[in-house]
């Protein structure tokens, strides 16, 4: 198994709902927020048994925090098969 990584922009918007849709994935091992500088300002790891635990309070940061700013990266890693598919 492979961990790769992906790097998307957000506006603050759009942050939170970003960052439930990686939560939901299933194949999503960690979530970096940083600021338009690349500093990490929030680091969750996620595994698949604590998905549902900690999407609210996860959320919830990541909506208090969107207001900081007006753009985000959000950066996942991703736990990938062989053969390129997660």
């Amino acid at each position: 198994m492979t961990v790769t990584k992906e790097e998307v922009r957000v506006h603050a918007g759009e942050l939170a709902e970003k960052i439930k849709e990686f939560i939901h994935e299933g194949n999503i091992r960690r979530i970096f927020v940083k600021n338009v500088h690349g500093h990490t300002v929030l680091e969750v790891p996620v595994t698949v048994g604590v998905v549902a635990f900690i999407a609210a309070p996860v959320v919830t940061a990541v909506g208090a925090l969107a207001a900081l700013a007006a753009e985000w990266s959000i950066e996942v890693e991703r736990d990938e098969q062989g053969d390129g598919t997660a």
